[in-house]
Order: C-alpha cells, then sequence, then structure tokens
C-alpha cells in the first residue's frame, strides 16, 4: 500500500485502477471528511447528463430554440471547470474559494433543472438524492452552503424562469437511472472507504502494540528520567542544572571471591535475586535507580520528581535499612542453598547539590549524576564495614529525627583533604520503639507470679 499523503493536504488523495474496476486503494481520513475534488467532479458529471437530458427531452416542446445549442456546452464546460481547484497555477487559498463558489454553483444548478422540470416528482427524486448523497454521505463541512445553493437556485427558476417544461417519460427513466448509479457509486465508494480505513485502523493498532512492547523492553535500559522524555516527545540533549539530592551506593563485599568459586548459573542466579530483591525495595521508597555495575547498585532521590530535601532522604536510608533486612533474609537463603559465606552489603549515603541531567554526546547521551556529592557517597560507601550502612553529616542532620545512628567520629576519605565526619546507621526510630515495646510486654509476662497449685 502506497504511504499516506500528508493530512494536511487538499489533493485528491483517491486512485482508480481500471484492472480492478471502480475499487477504491487509499484515502486519508481528512479526504474522506473533507471530500476530494474527485467526488465533487462526479456529481457534477452527473448533473451536466440530467441538465442534457432534460434540455434535449424538452427541445422540441421550446421550438428547437437555437439558444439550447449554447447552454449544452456550457454545462460541459462547467464541468470541466472542476479541474480548476487541483491542476491550475493557483494558490491553496484560492483553489479553495473557487470550490467553494463551484459547489454553491452546484447547488443553484440542481434547484434550476428542478424547477425547469416543474418539479417532477420523479425528476426532484433523483436530482435530490444525488445531490444529498454528495453532501450528507461525505459528511461535508460546507453542507449548509450546498443546501442554500438548492433553494436559492429552486425559487429563482419557479420566479424568473419563463417556462416549465413537461418531461416525457423516456427522459424521467434516464435522469433516475443516472442518479441512481451515481447513488450507488457514491455508497460502493464509502463501503471501500470504511473497508480501508478499518484496515488501516487494525494496522495503526497492531503498529501501537508493536512499539508499546519494544518501548516496555528498551525502557530497562534507560533511566526513568530518559524514557519519560523521549515518551512525551521533549527533545532530548546534553545539559544540566543543579539539586539538592541524597546519593546512595551500596555493594556486596566477598562478592569477587565468590564469583571465583561459584559456576556461571549459579552466579547469574545469586546476582539475579540480589538486584531484583534491591531494585524492588528502591523503587518502593521512590528512588530513581541510576546505574547497576555488577553488584554496584547507585540509587538518588529529589529527582526527577522530590518530596522535599529532608523527606528524600528520609526515604533513602529507610529504604537501606529496608535494603539491610532483605539483604539478611538473602543471606540465610544463600546458606541454605549450600553457600558457607555469602556476600555481605556496604551501603553509603551522602546529601548535596550535584548537577543533575543529561551527559555526553549527540549520539550517546546518560542521565546521571556528577558533582562532589556523589564521590563522597561513594566513598562512604568503600569506607562501610560489613553489612553497614554508613551517611555523611549532611545526611544526619536532616534524618536524625527519624532514624537512630551512632556517630563514628570522623575518618579520611580518598579524595578528601578534610576528615569527614559520619554516622552509622541503627535503625528506624519507630522500628526501635515497636521492638522495645514487644520486649518489654514479654520481660512483664515473665516477671509475673504464677498461681500456686491448690492444694488437694
Amino acid at each position: 500500500m502506497a504511504c499516506p499523503e500528508p493530512l494536511g493536504g487538499y489533493y485528491d488523495n483517491t486512485q482508480w485502477h481500471s484492472n480492478s474496476g471502480a475499487r477504491l486503494l487509499f484515502m486519508t481520513w481528512k479526504a474522506f471528511i473533507y471530500p476530494s475534488p474527485k467526488l465533487q467532479e462526479l456529481y457534477r458529471l452527473a448533473l451536466c447528463i440530467c441538465g442534457v437530458t432534460i434540455l434535449l427531452g424538452a427541445w422540441r416542446d421550446i421550438g428547437y430554440h437555437s439558444g439550447l445549442l449554447a447552454v449544452l456546452p456550457a454545462l460541459f464546460i462547467y464541468q470541466f471547470g472542476s479541474y480548476l481547484t487541483t491542476h491550475s497555477p493557483l494558490s491553496t487559498l484560492n483553489r479553495q474559494r473557487v470550490s467553494l463558489a463551484m459547489e454553491f454553483s452546484d447547488g443553484v444548478i440542481t434547484g434550476l433543472l428542478v424547477a425547469l422540470a416543474a418539479f417532477e416528482p420523479i425528476i426532484t427524486l433523483a436530482l435530490g438524492a444525488a445531490f444529498l448523497v454528495t453532501i450528507v454521505g461525505a459528511m461535508k463541512p460546507t453542507a449548509p452552503l450546498d443546501l442554500f445553493g438548492l433553494f436559492l437556485g429552486a425559487l429563482l427558476g419557479f420566479w424568473l424562469l419563463p417556462f416549465s417544461v413537461a418531461v416525457s417519460t423516456p427522459v424521467q427513466l434516464l435522469v433516475t437511472c443516472t442518479g441512481f448509479a451515481y447513488c450507488l457509486f457514491n455508497v460502493n465508494m464509502a463501503r471501500q472507504t470504511h473497508f480501508m480505513l478499518a484496515e488501516q485502523h487494525e494496522s495503526v493498532i497492531r503498529q501501537n502494540d508493536w512499539l508499546t512492547l519494544r518501548t516496555f523492553h528498551l525502557s530497562k535500559y534507560l533511566s526513568p528520567a530518559l524514557r519519560k522524555a523521549i515518551l512525551t516527545g521533549k527533545d532530548v540533549k546534553a545539559g544540566t542544572q543543579e539539586k539538592t539530592l541524597t546519593v546512595f551506593f551500596s555493594d556486596m563485599e566477598g562478592f569477587t571471591k565468590l564469583a571465583e568459586e561459584l559456576d556461571p548459573e549459579q552466579l547469574t542466579s545469586l546476582l539475579n535475586t540480589y538486584l531484583t530483591e534491591m531494585s524492588e525495595i528502591a523503587f518502593r521508597f521512590g528512588g530513581t535507580v541510576d546505574k547497576v555495575i555488577g553488584d554496584a547498585i547507585m540509587v538518588f532521590f529529589g529527582d526527577p520528581e522530590s518530596r522535599g530535601v529532608r523527606a528524600d532522604a528520609v526515604s533513602c536510608v529507610s529504604m537501606a535499612v529496608a535494603m539491610q533486612q532483605a539483604m539478611k533474609e538473602l543471606q540465610s537463603r544463600w546458606r541454605a542453598e549450600g553457600i558457607a559465606n555469602p556476600p555481605a552489603l556496604r551501603m553509603g549515603i551522602n546529601s548535596g547539590v550535584c548537577k543533575v541531567g543529561n551527559f555526553g554526546t549527540e549520539n550517546r547521551l546518560d542521565y546521571t549524576l556528577l558533582g562532589r556529592t556523589v564521590n563522597l557517597a561513594s566513598r562512604l560507601e568503600s569506607s562501610a564495614a560489613s553489612n553497614e550502612i554508613l551517611i555523611s553529616k549532611d545526611t544526619y542532620v536532616l534524618i536524625s529525627d527519624a532514624i537512630d545512628c551512632t556517630d563514628k567520629g570522623q575518618i579520611s576519605v580518598k579524595g578528601f583533604a578534610a576528615p569527614v565526619n559520619v554516622f552509622s546507621v541503627t535503625d528506624l526510630h519507630k522500628n526501635i520503639a515497636t521492638k522495645q515495646a514487644i520486649e518489654d510486654r514479654a520481660l512483664a509476662k515473665s516477671a509475673r507470679p504464677q498461681a500456686l497449685p491448690e492444694e488437694t
């Protein structure tokens, strides 16, 4: 099938092939709603045939007047003028104006012919049906103008024509056949158009399903920000902005040694289980997974959406605590599967101003973070002990009222001249309070005196 024309065009989008009869190959939806000039040309041809038939049938009644010899060619010259709307050197706007004027003239001529035939019911029905099929069946936006032309032509013919003719039966039969053939042809064209539009609609649905599936697979390899920008049609280009974010890094201690001991299938299963579990936790707390490099994970909070600097920091540390608990469960599972020394989790968190945006070239972009805040979070992760969450003082100030931490003093961090104050996360205050309440209830229950047995 040929590629569709631009939707904004005003040219004829209907193609006919003689080897398959009058078969509609292609018509865009706009050509269906705003009919192409060819449809109006067909009506003018039918109108001219009916007009010539009526005039020739009445030639004897008007005494073989010679003026008829000028009217008959004028009708066909008028019909040939339809080509001015598509093949003339006029501008698009002028062609539209000519087309509207000729459509109005079609209505006027139809009304004059009906009046000339003395409003003979059969003639009126045949011409009226053909006219209505043209303007209603194709849902023309100019239908009110065309109808006005029809009624105006009928009134002018009734008032101004010096005579009317009595249409003979053969003329009535020929006009009826012409009108019926035109209506049948128009209905068949509309039917073919419907089939073509239905086929195109199904094709578009299939393409949309295909693109949706491909987009879903592709989204796994893109960051959420890049994926959202591409799907919304935004211009994705290199550029950054400064934002206050909370950055998280983690990796598995002992993973390199474990990779040498396990076979590839076991290692792949272990790593996929770990990454799946940690990614689900990150998404649950609203984090953006920036990178997964081997066993290392980088997550940040505060972009593309932020709930506030403090809330982002609390969500990040809460996520780390949840990952810590999930890692303990994974370690138990891996021991049950025969791994004697399962890897432990180390995590580092820092809050501060970062450069966030698309970094790279026009051919290859990556949405990520840069800056001192990111570097410090990575260094804290490297400095953390097994199963420890190490945070900076900037993060501690934001989360101290919601999360219990232990002050570890100052440590020297590679790449930073001055020592850095760090804190080790213990647990959420609400978790500590819940555990304490459970312990108090258990202690109170154990200290309650037991009832003495009754004497027999």
